[in-house]
């Protein structure tokens, strides 16, 4: 069973004009709430022959394709379901209609998983040998080949009967920390009130912070991050004991499902080696230095003489540069020339087909994602466009999941067309720094390319070093539950605090860390999601190998790279990378990110040279 994942980003912007091609259009997944339903009450009835299909699995190859065949069109359809409701909601986050339908996907949701929990068990039961023996005689089971491999591929690790629906009934739990987490956050929370420099008094809320940690006044950054951080200090103790429930419940999972510790059952569901994530954690402390010099450009180019916290998010130069959707829709299709026709032709026609969703309006979701569970009909995208380079990036960036999974789903039936997130990622930094070579192209002036160039290094620091950052906590935390060791919110701040301030060279004068700043961790929802965001930093890094490659022309980088598209979920994710010619075990694509910020660096400090003069 694959889970929904909308990949998205975040960013606040206000109203904007707009028409009805400027809106996606839902009914090419459903043209009415009828035909939702109908759809539904189909996966009711396919959920009874679904159950029916128990115990009958290894009577023949047809009968074994005929469970398979309908367990994967009852997921396709909820998928689609889903969608549909989902993006319901991001239209309009304040229809009740709309957010009742949502959560009758949810409960359907959850019945295809109860249904189906009895399926990898009876095909472990079955065994390796009498699956290639179906195989061999029914080729129509080929496209199955894969997914069938990775459920042997962890007979270790499933339960009998029994067990597996048990653990199917708990899912309905798996999400209560980051629901407890987004209510606090969101809901609960009495933020603190702040008056700026200009007299204006904000609520400063977590959208709030996002926009006003960038302020140009550095008195009013500090009073921001000091009210903002301070909050999170009064509530360490509850969210702390939330965060430390769900070390606990993965952990426990780890255990019954016969694992060595909460990271290698989280990375074996995609086979991915934990030498990559300790491979990015060792190579992102090594090149530290590398972020060392970015913080002291950072503090040359603000002008302070010590960079603190709340100095790392204002941009590095201020640009007043507007660019309107349809500039910045040209830009991004010429940005993508480099991959070719059929990837420039299909991206146009999903910008002028309603594929996506472009300004912002009352009551819609903040942010940006990608959404491409309606495998039959074609990926949605989320923007919240505000004329700005931002924006541009966003389109960019969401735009190269949706490609990813036009070409994947074009390429591979349902049950191998769902790629996971470490692969997701890539395509869209690629799209991001193929924007970045465009634009800098064709910079006007020095200031405008300083400005573009300080965004791709504000991005680079964020993506790669900030979500490394991340996984060392992840790592470290986990690690101490798994040992059985408690863990209190003061103590979550100061295993922290400790890895903030040597990423940010405290101990050498690069940064000064406030100690009021290390409850940042309670500010991040992601870790909910366990070992989730070192992709982030994982796929950055292949992504500027990738385009590195393919923009110089290197013989086979771009068929190699679209065929990686392509692949979809037929492989396992850190093999299908490898084959397209990075290694992400080895310290190859970590130390060129860091040598890519350092051309940057240079670059700019070239300019600021020359303009010095």
């Amino acid at each position: 069973m694959k889970f929904l994942l909308i990949i998205a980003a975040a960013f606040l912007a206000p109203a904007h004009a707009e028409s009805t091609a400027d809106r996606w259009n839902l009914s090419e997944i459903y043209p009415s709430l009828a035909a939702w339903n109908a759809d539904a009450d189909k996966i009711d009835a396919q959920l009874n022959a679904l159950t029916s299909s128990k115990g009958h699995l290894g009577e023949s190859a047809a009968r074994f394709k005929q469970c398979l065949d309908l367990q994967a069109d009852l997921t396709k359809r909820y998928f689609r379901l889903k969608a549909y409701s989902s993006e319901q909601v991001a239209e309009d986050t304040g229809n009740a209609a709309s957010l009742e339908l949502d959560q009758r996907a949810d409960l359907l949701g959850n019945k295809v998983v109860e249904a189906s929990a009895f399926v990898d068990p009876e095909i472990l039961h079955i065994g390796k040998d009498h699956i290639a023996q179906f195989l061999h005689e029914e080729p129509l089971l080929s496209i199955y080949r894969f997914p069938l491999e990775k459920t042997l591929r962890m007979a270790a690790h499933t339960l009998n009967d029994e067990g597996e629906a048990l653990i199917a009934k708990f899912g309905l739990m798996d999400d209560a920390g980051v629901s407890a987490y987004t209510l606090l956050a969101n809901a609960d929370i009495p933020w603190p009130k702040v008056k700026l420099s200009t007299g204006e008094e904000i609520t400063l809320d977590a959208s709030a912070y996002t926009k006003y940690r960038q302020l140009p006044n550095r008195e009013d950054r500090k009073k921001v991050m000091d009210a903002f951080f301070g909050t999170f200090k009064t509530y360490e103790r509850t969210i702390g004991v939330n965060l430390y429930s769900q070390l606990k419940q993965n952990s426990v999972y780890a255990k019954v499902r016969n694992y060595q510790d909460s990271i290698t059952r989280s990375l074996d569901r995609n086979n991915v080696p934990v030498e990559v994530l300790d491979t990015l954690i060792a190579q992102t402390n090594a090149n530290l230095a590398t972020l060392y010099r970015y913080f002291r450009l950072r503090a040359r180019m603000l002008g302070v003489a010590q960079l603190h916290y709340y100095d790392i998010y204002p941009p590095l130069v201020h640009s007043d540069l507007k660019l309107p959707y349809d500039v910045g829709r040209k830009l991004v299709l010429e940005a993508v020339a480099p991959l070719g026709k059929d990837y420039v032709d299909a991206l146009t026609y999903g910008l002028n087909h309603r594929w996506m969703d472009t300004y912002p309006r009352p009551h819609k979701l903040s942010g940006a994602h990608m959404d491409s569970y309606a495998y039959d009909v074609h990926p949605y995208v989320l923007m919240n466009y505000n004329d700005d380079y931002e924006s541009v990036s966003t389109v960019a960036h969401e735009w190269g999941h949706a490609m990813h999974s036009y070409f994947a789903d074009k390429a591979q039936p349902f049950v191998t067309s769902n790629y996971p997130i470490f692969i997701a990622e890539i395509a869209s930094t690629f799209n991001e720094e193929l924007l970045l070579q465009r634009v800098l192209n064709t910079a006007k002036t020095d200031d405008e390319r300083l400005y573009f160039l300080g965004f791709a290094l504000e991005n680079m620091r964020a993506t790669f070093f900030r979500q490394a950052m991340f996984a060392e906590f992840e790592r470290t935390i986990h690690a101490r539950v798994d040992k059985g060791e408690p863990l209190t919110g003061e103590a979550l701040t100061n295993v922290y605090c400790d890895i903030l301030k040597r990423y940010h060279g405290d101990g050498e004068g690069v940064v000064d860390i406030d100690n009021a700043y290390c409850t940042e961790w309670a500010y991040i929802p992601h870790f909910y999601n366990s070992f989730y965001v070192y992709q982030y930093a994982t796929s950055i890094a292949a992504s500027a190998l990738f385009a590195k490659r393919v923009l110089a022309h290197e013989p086979g980088a771009l068929t190699r790279y679209l065929d990686l598209l392509k692949a979809g979920d037929s492989g396992y994710p850190y093999d299908l990378v490898k084959k397209a010619g990075v290694d992400l075990a080895t310290p190859a694509p970590y130390q060129a990110l860091s040598a890519r910020m350092n051309s940057i660096m240079d670059e700019i400090e070239a300019i600021l040279a020359r303009n010095k003069k």
